[in-house]
């Protein structure tokens, strides 16, 4: 059986499609690159936001949060081990 190399098909709106359209003609490029570049953007954005997520819950755990604050003044004071930046 041969294995064909063959790009995957997603479906999207007709409305979606054309505002791709529209982005990728207005920025003279692909559809694939422009869907490409949305797709990683959404990715770190949403990296971010699950980021912000932890970190507040975090927060609202006062012992937890205590050991965090107390852990970055720990590394804190490795700034002071007397090494020379290189």
């Amino acid at each position: 059986m041969k294995t064909e190399n063959r790009a995957p098909n997603v479906r999207i709106s007709l409305h979606t499609h054309e505002l791709l359209r529209q982005l990728a003609e207005e920025e003279d490029n692909s559809m694939q690159a422009v869907l490409d570049k949305a797709i990683e953007r959404y990715r770190r954005d949403k990296f971010l936001r699950d980021a912000n997520a932890d970190f507040a819950a975090l927060k609202r755990d006062k012992k937890a949060w205590k050991d965090e604050l107390k852990e970055r003044d720990r590394w804190e004071q490795t700034l002071a081990d007397g090494l020379a930046e290189e």
